[in-house]
């Protein structure tokens, strides 16, 4: 038997006074996804291990069965991972968004909506005055930025230290950005080797590699390319021009989730029923989940990691994906980027999508194959629009395939599968039962 998640980031929400005291999947209009429940078995999944950020690089990795305590190094070298940027024992990789600073707070974390191809150019002008030396006193030998999707991007610090406490933009909305800079961990292996000096690290001034920096050093260092970042860009000709037509600025960069590179087991050494396997996403992090995990990433054009993505051209290559490989992986965004604008309308609109444009041709095709097909729908983590930011909260889930034995569940959304047949399953459990669902009807 063959198997497909298909993950809508961020989609599980709270309840809205808006929407008469519903969460947003209790409202949205979602036939397919209900469809799916009352025909297939339902549960709620935890999908965040303690001590761990609810971040989309934590849950799902976690949902695709790994031990976070043993894999997890941040965000940034997975993204390096998707990138095609190979680390180096001493490379710490940070991911580094470009997001818009107003009055002192932080307005957003995606640069005002920011495309790739603006983007580019805004990193190689980082690159030019923060990374590429041109005398002895300009330039960093230790930092290099790397041009990702929209306003998600990479920095590696040669001999960066990953114990430093970063703060996620996407988490702080509307708050003042200052007293978010990063600081050392506190009780970290090394953060008590003193500094240089005792003065702060400024890009031009750190010691060249291979030297490993200290916390302290790492966090001075990053916090001086912030602070000069925003000098930069606010001179650029893309932002003034952004300005004049009274649109968001993307004036500042802001890193977080940093690490060294990870050691991972593949899916096919974990479950020795897959054999091969395909990652569909528009976004590098899961891109690089998947190449860890040993998967072949599917880049759709115009996919887009908004709620204006090619649904349409993901649901194809997902029918394609499983014409050949025994696992498929299909990761949607639209639906956290929107809980985290705090558009209910849109995140609504993105879970219909969702549903109907993606979902629906799937299981089409699914039920027209000859060999059977095991199908798992759920979110990673709620981002509720009334909060803007990732919570920790457990997600519900379905799996499907013919031939199941339907528990009582009719429609699928936070408070119905809280009855669901499978109970509150706990991190690799999920995979572990999705597995063995499965292939029991293969043996």
């Amino acid at each position: 038997m063959k198997h497909i998640i298909i993950l809508g980031d961020g989609m599980a929400d709270h309840a809205v006074e808006r929407l008469g005291g519903k969460t947003l999947l209790q409202y949205a209009d979602k036939p397919m996804m209900d469809w799916l429940a009352r025909e297939g078995r339902c549960g709620r999944l935890v999908t965040v291990p303690e001590g761990f950020p609810p971040g989309s690089e934590v849950a799902n990795t976690a949902i695709l069965g790994y031990d976070l305590n043993k894999v997890y190094e941040g965000r940034g070298p997975l993204e390096a991972a998707s990138i095609g940027y190979e680390m180096a024992d001493d490379d710490m990789a940070i991911r580094c968004n470009i997001i818009t600073l107003e009055d002192g707070k932080i307005i957003t974390h995606n640069g005002g909506n920011l495309e790739t191809q603006d983007a580019a150019v805004l990193i190689d002008y980082l690159n030019e005055h923060l990374a590429k030396p041109i005398n002895e006193q300009e330039g960093c030998e230790r930092v290099k930025f790397i041009t990702g999707i929209q306003y998600r991007h990479l920095l590696v610090i040669k001999g960066g230290n990953k114990h430093i406490v970063c703060n996620p933009p996407h988490d702080h909305p509307n708050e003042p950005w200052r007293p978010l800079l990063v600081t050392p961990a506190p009780n970290s292996p090394d953060s008590s080797e003193p500094n240089v000096d005792n003065r702060p690290v400024r890009c031009d001034t750190v010691a060249a590699p291979p030297t490993r920096l200290t916390p302290q050093q790492t966090a001075d260092l990053l916090n001086d390319l912030i602070l000069r970042s925003q000098e930069l860009l606010a001179r650029h000709p893309f932002n003034i021009a952004r300005q004049q037509r009274g649109e968001r600025q993307a004036n500042s960069i802001w890193p977080w989730s940093g690490g060294y590179r990870p050691s991972m087991q593949t899916l096919m050494q974990q479950y020795p029923s897959i054999k091969t396997g395909t990652v569909i996403s528009a976004v590098d992090l899961i891109q690089g989940i998947g190449r860890y995990a040993g998967l072949h990433i599917v880049k759709v054009p115009g996919a887009t990691g908004l709620a204006n993505t090619n649904y349409e051209g993901k649901a194809q290559a997902a029918i394609e994906a499983l014409q050949h490989d025994d696992f498929v992986f299909v990761h949607v965004e639209a639906t956290d980027e929107a809980g985290h604008d705090g558009d209910l309308e849109l995140k609504l609109r993105a879970i219909n999508y969702l549903d109907q444009r993606l979902i629906r041709p799937i299981i089409k095709a699914i039920e027209e194959m000859n060999e059977p097909v095991c199908v798992a729908v759920l979110p990673d983590h709620p981002t509720p629009v009334e909060l803007r930011i990732h919570v920790n909260e457990p997600v519900p889930f379905i799996i499907w395939h013919k031939g199941i034995q339907p528990d009582a569940v009719q429609q699928y959304d936070e408070v119905s599968c809280v009855s669901g047949g499978y109970g509150l399953l706990r991190l690799a459990a999920f995979m572990h039962t999705f597995m063995a669902e499965g292939d029991s009807l293969s043996q």
